[in-house]
Parts: structure tokens; sequence; C-alpha cells
């Protein structure tokens, strides 16, 4: 009889650290579920300025035919104009230092920055101005502009998924962005290569493009004078 009392108590005691635990693990998600609340009712229109800690700016291009090396810029700034009512207004610009190439590897990222590939000290950015935002989706877009890489630009059309907007706990709106594209390096004037014995190429033509963005919404400036 005790030790069935004994483990009802037990059991009981259990229950009842259960039951805390998920009262508090609730009030917390709650508080912050609160606080980093997604923006249901119109968002709101302005200037967002990319958030460099949270945004990746990624490549992959093909080696020996056989696996993809992947590569990413570390030094970049860019602005999303963003109007939801009237997406024509929207637009996108981006700049990347070209010198910032990481791949992993010291040698390699110094033969890129070299002019066999981008060419660093005379082509120091590649850029991206948008010309037009198109509207596929309530979440799909479209964003048309001019890519300038080495010395070249051309019109290029890049798809991206917004993932809306929301608060974050310190009180400022985000927005989420991920999308990407494929270019031909070679249509930018980068065209060193070796050939395998098979008639392969060392380093693919092809370079696939990862856009991952995170981006905060920019306040409007107050006028200190304004209310004296």
């Amino acid at each position: 009889m005790k030790n069935r009392l004994y483990r009802l108590s037990l059991v009981a005691l259990f229950a009842a650290a259960l039951v805390a635990a998920t009262s508090m693990l609730t009030s917390q998600t709650t508080t912050y579920s609160f606080s980093g609340a997604l923006l249901t009712e119109a968002t709101p229109a302005g200037t967002y300025t990319i958030d460099p800690a949270h945004t990746t700016v990624g490549f992959t291009v093909r080696h020996l035919l056989i696996n993809n090396v992947p590569g990413r810029f570390r030094e970049f700034s860019g602005a999303i104009q963003y109007d939801p009512d009237k997406i024509g207004n929207s637009s996108v610009t981006f700049t990347a230092k070209a010198e910032s190439i990481d791949t992993g590897i010291d040698p390699r990222d110094k033969h890129l920055r070299s002019p066999d590939f981008f060419n660093v000290a005379q082509y120091p950015e590649i850029t991206f101005k948008s010309t037009k935002v198109e509207k596929k989706s309530a979440t799909e877009f479209v964003a048309h502009g001019d890519f300038t890489m080495h010395g070249v630009t051309k019109q290029i059309a890049i798809p991206f998924t917004l993932y809306g907007l929301l608060k974050d706990p310190w009180g400022k709106t985000r927005l989420g962005i991920e999308g990407g594209l494929t270019i031909n390096r070679q249509d930018y004037g980068i065209a060193y290569n070796n050939k395998l014995d098979n008639g392969g190429l060392v380093v693919g033509n092809d370079v696939k493009i990862h856009l991952l963005v995170e981006a905060v919404k920019q306040q409007p400036k107050t006028n200190p004078t304004a209310n004296q």
C-alpha cells in the first residue's frame, strides 16, 4: 500500500511539473509570437535596407563536370523600395565588392580576383539595378533590371519569393526574400578555362546564383526643429 501511494505521489509530482513547464513555455512562446508576429494587415510600404548579418549572396559553379563548388560574396549593400499596393513603384538596388569573393580556399580566391577571372582591380563592383518589379502571385515576384559584372551590363530577370513581413523583437519591420538565377560567365567576358582530355571544362560556364535576403525597414527621418 505504501509503495502504491509513493508511486502515485511521484506521478502527481511529475504531472504538476509538466503542467508548470508547459505553462512557462506557452507563456514565453506567446510573448515572442506577439513581438515577432507576422503583419497580416496592409504591409507597410517603404525603403528596406539589406541586413548583411542575415543575408547570403551565394553561388555554385561546376568543377570537373562532377561537382558543384560553392562560394559567396562577403561585402555587399543594397536597398529594396517596396510598395505592395503599387508593385510597379517597387525597386531593388544592390552592390557587391568583387574582392570579397570567398570560396573557402585562399589560393583559389586570389586566382578568382586576378585578371583571369573577376579582375577586381579594374572592376571592383558587381551591381544590379532594377527597371521593373513584376508580381506573379501573392508571394512570387520577378525583378527585371541591369546586372553589371566585369565591366559588362546585361538585362536579367531574378525570380524571388517574398516570405512576408514581421515585427522583430526590437520593434523593427523586416522582410525576407529568397531568389536566384543562372548566368553564363562567358557573357560577361570571364572566359578563363582549361579543357579536360574528354573535351569537358575544368570550370563550368554556368553560375547558379542563390540569394537569401533579409532587409530592415528604414524609419523616416525626423526634423528636430519641426516642433520648435
